[in-house]
């Protein structure tokens, strides 16, 4: 008896414990004194919130995949997906969502759209910005026979001299060649140990480096023009053939710019081009008056259920409230430490989860309910209840797991959310209601056969 009373008591110690930490980790209630030191893991582990929570910009992109096969649509919309998710990872914003979504048939052409969830950030021309275009990257060699005739866009400045357009100048002058940002593996920034000018170095994959290297050979004493977006920012001339796949640009960059030109370039070109058809802002006020009700109306039902349990089940009652909230504090300190993302659906997913643990502890107390009206002594009707609503809540549970599975499989961004947090309180939930209110029922063994005893593992209106 001793030694399950003591299991008790370390079970009740730690959810205190782990309750502490969920609202000693949280930054809005972090107020101690300052002679209080909060140990350092407990400040570094707040919730992540949603865009529907947190605020945030929803952006919708149309992908043109007017030029590829039906067999191509699919790789290469995985593929700029993973593109956009490195760009905006770069910019470190917390959980984006990035996913893509089959729009069906738009005007006789296969319409994919890309969907962009950017959480915390509310300046739509800033997100635009951070997904962008990333920038086209090619290698162009002198055109052998330009056209001496060709019109070059000029202009006549104040001073009255004529400025010729470098674009339409380089563009009679060179001829686009195989190797563009698409066959990059990745660059970096360096510097030139003799002027400290920055540099960005190129390193090409396999099929870059056999291409660079056939350029390179077929062009000995002749510039290879390096095209950012169209415009030349390099012409180095070539001394002899280059092996390796490695390549530098050079120019008038300050630091700040060659590190921007870095980022850009690891971000990745993208295989299809896409344009911006929809964007939603939702603001930080909206998400904090959607987190406020949901946790009014969270306290609020958490104190209905507990004061109906304890009205209706008596003592059985009060120690399913105490594994309750053993078992909030448990999913509320899983949540951040496994970084779960809250949104709206997962919060649904959360209080179902918590019907389900009540719902396991009413099968237990009507089991011992009806064993004890049956005749049985109130320890051997606690036993016979434990034992006989396993096997119905076990059948539940492993019915509402395969049902979350599916969710999370088949199901959206917002459904997965749902089903995650469903699996999650399910799981949890059958360690809370069968260990821990077993174990608590067990080591309050104070009761002797009587009517006092009757009355506490009695229910409803019942003596």
């Amino acid at each position: 008896m001793w030694k399950t009373r003591i299991t008790a008591l370390l079970i009740l110690l730690i959810g205190v414990g782990v309750a502490y930490f969920v609202y000693s980790s949280e930054p809005k209630l972090n107020k101690t004194p300052h002679h209080v030191k909060t140990p350092a893991m407990f400040t570094h582990s707040p919730f992540r919130l949603g865009l529907d929570l947190s605020g945030g910009s929803h952006l919708i992109y149309q992908a043109d995949v007017s030029k590829l096969s039906s067999s191509q649509v699919k790789d290469s919309m995985s593929a700029l997906r993973d593109v956009i998710e490195r760009r905006v990872n770069l910019f470190g914003v917390s959980e984006p969502v990035v996913q893509v979504e089959d729009s069906g048939f738009i005007s006789g052409n296969i319409g994919e759209r890309l969907i962009v969830d950017l959480p915390g950030v509310t300046d739509v021309n800033k997100a635009v910005t951070m997904i962008g275009q990333t920038p086209l990257l090619e290698f162009k060699t002198e055109n052998p026979n330009p056209d001496k005739n060709a019109v070059q866009n000029a202009t006549v400045g104040k001073d009255g001299k004529v400025v010729i357009d470098a674009n339409s100048f380089y563009a009679n002058k060179y001829i686009a060649t195989d190797l563009t940002g698409r066959y990059l593996d990745h660059a970096a920034l360096e510097f030139n140990q003799n002027t400290g000018e920055p540099i960005v170095s190129l390193v090409f994959n396999a099929d870059g480096a056999k291409l660079f290297e056939d350029i390179t050979k077929a062009n000995i004493g002749k510039s290879v023009a390096i095209f950012l977006d169209g415009s030349p920012i390099s012409t180095p001339v070539v001394r002899e053939a280059i092996s390796g796949g490695q390549a530098q640009i050079s120019g008038s960059f300050t630091p700040d710019e060659a590190k921007q030109l870095v980022g850009r370039l690891n971000s990745g070109a993208l295989p299809v081009p896409i344009s911006l058809i929809s964007t939603q802002t939702i603001g930080a006020t909206l998400g904090a008056k959607a987190i406020n009700a949901g946790v009014k109306a969270g306290i609020i039902g958490l104190l209905v259920i507990a004061l109906f349990l304890i009205f209706w089940y008596r003592f059985p009652g009060l120690i399913a409230v105490i594994a309750l909230s053993i078992y909030i504090a448990i999913m509320l300190a899983l949540f951040k430490l496994f970084g779960v993302t809250i949104t709206a659906p997962g919060i649904a997913g959360f209080i179902i989860s918590i019907g389900i643990a009540v719902d396991a502890n009413v099968l237990i107390f009507e089991r011992i309910k009806e064993e004890i009206r049956l005749g049985h002594k109130v320890a051997d009707g606690v036993a016979q209840g434990f034992s006989r609503a396993w096997s119905s809540i076990r059948d539940s549970n492993i019915s509402s797991f395969i049902t979350a599975i599916i969710l999370f499989w088949f199901g959206t961004s917002l459904i997965k959310g749902f089903a995650l947090t469903l699996m999650m309180g399910v799981l949890v939930s059958m360690f809370s209601a069968i260990t821990v209110s077993r174990i608590f029922i067990r080591a309050s063994n104070f009761w002797k056969e009587g009517k006092v005893a009757r009355f506490l593992f009695s229910s409803g209106f019942s003596k």
